[in-house]
């Protein structure tokens, strides 16, 4: 099996990944999760990061079902991966005006490709996997065929791009946007920015070729004149200012409505739950109006099979489900012509996604934000050491311990 053909786009493939991964989450997690043995082979990983990023497995269920098998001290280091995720989506939403400034930055950036033939030989090169500097080449192919790359090596991939090809970092962000299968907005572009010292400034992450060597196991030893051999901090602009959190909203579950399942949270459950039932349903993936070019169609195959997954899933509770409603134009449409007075989706976090449900007009738009994210995303004001002091308080707040399921028995875990 390819390490694509493990991504399989349905429930079914993402809880049994989850139940394979538990029992590892704890020590073995610990011990290997900075070891990148190539595609195929990332069992130091939990690889539920697909998964998680578009909610077809909740953060909350993820963290239930670790927490059912291991104590938070035993899996702790697990659970802040699972965390930095949060963090990473509360600093953004609170800070906007860094997402719509890489935007511009990246038009930016392809504009200069247009008239410098030499960076776009460079950027080519590099996206192809062929720049001479094998590791780097390596998890260039091993990203594009597989749709995923181990969070160590996207770390070295990001400095090498950055300091030793010296491309704008906000190329590379894009490059990985568009063909990571786990993606999102926050994950990404803060971790570029911060390899490149301009998330926490004058702290830049400088690949080693020993680090390299060690943490490949030796299926890279890349020679030390390859890579740059410091990785000096940019000159920064002061600091976004922050905002305050966004706040959940409540909808009139009697209305007729019109539900969006988008894929930022396709585990519906919580809003249907509160007495929803929606005179029709419209599915919406919008990744593709990140990036000035075409994402993979590795990507957009699976965030489209995940949500018709979820649809299916979900049928009974849903009404008629139509695809083609993608605009902020054409979803007003729509819930028009079902007769809703209202739509109700799930809060989308800064992003395309959410760029579009913003730009709907002529029909109310409640988005109730998930009591998860309201919990966590108010402390991503500073970094995430400071987040991390209250990792105990959230956990307080999970829904409760349910054991994984055992050889031969039912799954328990929250649906």
């Amino acid at each position: 099996m390819t390490q694509a053909d493990s991504f399989l786009p349905h429930r079914t493939a993402a809880l049994s990944a989850l139940q394979d991964f538990v029992p590892h989450a704890g020590r073995h997690y610990a011990s290997r999760r900075n070891y990148d043995l190539g595609a195929g082979r990332h069992e130091g990983v939990s690889q539920l990061s697909p998964y998680i990023r578009h909610r077809l497995l909740t953060e909350e269920e993820v963290l239930t079902a670790v927490l059912g098998r291991h104590s938070a001290e035993a899996a702790q280091k697990f659970i802040q991966e699972v965390f930095w995720r949060t963090y990473w989506k509360g600093w953004l939403e609170m800070r906007p005006d860094v997402w719509q400034s890489y935007q511009r930055a990246l038009r930016g950036a392809v504009n200069d490709m247009q008239t410098q033939s030499q960076l776009r030989a460079r950027w080519e090169s590099a996206c192809l996997g062929q720049t001479g500097i094998a590791c780097f080449d390596g998890w260039a192919q091993e990203l594009v065929d597989t749709g995923y790359l181990h969070n160590h090596a996207r770390m070295w991939f990001a400095s090498i791009w950055i300091f030793t090809l010296r491309l704008p970092w906000v190329l590379g962000a894009d490059f990985f946007l568009r063909h990571l299968l786990d993606g999102d907005p926050a994950s990404n572009t803060l971790g570029w920015r911060w390899v490149a010292g301009i998330q926490t400034p004058g702290k830049t992450y400088l690949a080693r070729a020993d680090n390299i060597a060690k943490y490949t196991e030796g299926r890279f030893r890349p020679a030390p004149d390859d890579l740059a051999p410091v990785a000096p901090a940019p000159e920064t602009s002061p600091a976004s200012e922050r905002i305050g959190p966004p706040t959940s909203a409540s909808f009139d579950p009697k209305a007729p409505t019109a539900f969006v399942l988008h894929e930022e949270d396709l585990s519906p459950g919580w809003i249907l739950d509160r007495g929803l039932t929606p005179v029709g349903t419209a599915l919406l993936a919008a990744s593709d109006q990140a990036t000035p070019f075409r994402i993979s169609p590795q990507v957009e195959t699976f965030r489209s099979q995940i949500l018709h997954d979820t649809a299916f899933r979900w049928q009974a509770r849903l009404g008629p489900v139509t695809d083609h409603a993608t605009t902020a134009q054409a979803l007003s449409d729509w819930a028009r012509e079902i007769g809703a007075k209202q739509i109700v989706t799930s809060y989308a976090p800064v992003g395309p996604v959410a760029n579009v449900l913003s730009a709907i007009e002529g029909v109310p738009v409640v988005r109730p934000l998930r009591p998860y994210d309201e919990r966590a995303w108010p402390h991503a004001t500073r970094g995430f050491f400071k987040f991390k002091d209250k990792i105990p308080d959230l956990l307080d707040h999970l829904s409760g311990p349910a054991p994984v399921k055992k050889e031969g028995e039912t799954p328990r875990m929250a649906w």
